[in-house]
């Protein structure tokens, strides 16, 4: 069936070197809109302080073209939303652009990544080291198609990204502040120093480590934190790193994630978050339901620590899996989109920043509905797209901002592409809530 539309719909329509798509695209007979000839331009959120290092743009001999559509962001998945075979249904729409890609994933990590995506078995694909580049590399996988095969411009169309844990270095490569050969790099080793520290602990202490979500009505989620927060022992900002650490890992459980109004994420032994939840039900008087997750690691704990040095290591470090790049920088700054960090919930401010705050999310609290908030209330975010497997982050996004597709009342949407049947919807969505914006006030 082919899908007929009116006016300008450039991004429906695959371009023409697009070897096989599920459906067909848009036929369009109607010149591009002039908002998608724009030049790249790496800029921050003006809120942002800016690095020393960081060549100034020269001011335009014109003045900047008002925006005319809605605040949009797009935003990545964590571990967790792998699946056997998740690549399949790209390779097989997508050929000439997505073979490539993947020969280079499995050149960059050594080995034959694509293999163990596509066979499994599902044990394997979900241990650490397998999980995490597998998702970061699938989500950037679906953003080359859709910048070469739709003409999807990050810069052109996007005003923030962010990504849940993992998915934050998909985001960091979407917007222009590391490249994806230096991030899959980071997250392999990232994801090796990780599954490392968790062994080690079990050796040492023994015991099991995992991850357990909470989920509790709204009302009580706050009281729930404080509860927990005294439980275990902690309780201002940045108390992972000072109070938490001298324990033994047997000892420790910690906050990881705020997910949402509604969740939040318990990490390291399994039996003590046992304990803890046993004892919010006994004192706190509501009953909220816990989840175990499927991750072999306790990942945001002190347990992680080693993964922060590591971290640190690389990012202060030069590119040399980049060519043109080489001696480099690891991270260019400005970015071409502002990006908002997983610790502080606001976008990064420096390229210093980028370097410390992504290597300490090893450890430190996910303040994913905090991003959202920021997101949403502040910035007045009114698109979102989700990129990369699973709908995990399209249904958190939806239920915090309100919105699931298309909404031309709130004059937006909230979106997922995670098979290459979705493309069309969600590109459609955009294009119909391009022109839906609110008032400012004067």
């Amino acid at each position: 069936m082919t899908l007929l539309l009116r006016g300008p719909c450039r991004l429906l329509a695959p371009h023409r070197h697009a070897t096989r798509r599920p459906r067909a695209g848009a036929v369009c007979t109607s010149p591009p809109s002039s908002r998608f000839i724009a030049q790249p331009q790496r800029r921050n959120a003006s809120s942002s302080s800016t690095d020393n290092n960081a060549q100034q743009q020269p001011p335009s001999s014109s003045p900047a073209p008002r925006r005319t559509r809605p605040k949009t962001a797009l935003f990545f998945p964590g571990q967790g939303v792998q699946k056997v075979g998740m690549l399949a249904p790209w390779l097989e729409a997508f050929p000439t652009t997505a073979v490539p890609i993947v020969e280079e994933i499995d050149h960059i990590v050594g080995y034959r990544l694509s293999d163990v995506i596509a066979n499994g078995p599902s044990k394997d694909l979900n241990l650490t080291p397998n999980a995490q580049p597998a998702i970061m590399a699938t989500s950037i996988l679906i953003l080359r198609i859709l910048e070469k095969e739709f003409g999807f411009k990050v810069d052109e169309r996007v005003d923030f990204t962010l990504g849940h844990s993992l998915g934050e270095f998909a985001a960091l490569v979407s917007s222009g502040y590391i490249e994806f050969e230096d991030s899959l790099h980071m997250v392999q080793k990232r994801a090796e120093a990780m599954a490392d520290a968790t062994r080690k602990a079990e050796e040492e202490y023994g015991g099991e480590y995992g991850m357990v979500a909470i989920v509790s009505e709204p009302p009580h989620m706050q009281q729930l934190i404080a509860a927990i927060e005294e439980f275990v022992g902690y309780g201002s900002e940045g108390g992972k790193s000072e109070s938490a650490e001298n324990r033994s890992p047997i000892e420790q459980v910690l906050i990881a994630n705020v997910n949402s109004k509604n969740q939040i994420v318990l990490s390291g032994n399994i039996e003590r978050i046992k304990t803890l939840v046993a004892h919010v039900r006994q004192f706190l008087g509501h009953d909220p339901r816990a989840v175990r997750l499927k991750s072999d690691s306790p990942f945001h704990s002190p347990i992680m620590k080693p993964a922060v040095g590591v971290m640190h290591r690389i990012l202060n470090g030069r590119s040399r899996r980049v060519r043109g790049r080489e001696g480099e920088d690891i991270v260019s700054w400005p970015g071409l989109v502002p990006c908002v960090s997983n610790v502080t919930a606001r976008v990064f401010g420096s390229r210093e920043e980028v370097k410390d705050l992504l290597a300490r999310q090893c450890l430190e609290t996910v303040q994913w509905w905090g991003s959202i908030k920021y997101l949403d209330q502040e910035e007045k975010v009114r698109r979102w797209v989700g990129i990369g497997p699973g709908k995990v982050g399209r249904n958190l996004v939806g239920k915090e901002v309100g919105m699931r597709g298309k909404d031309a009342v709130k004059g937006g949407g909230v979106w997922a592409i995670t098979d290459p049947s979705e493309i069309e919807e969600v590109l459609r969505g955009l294009e119909e809530t391009e022109n839906l914006v609110e008032e400012e006030a004067e």
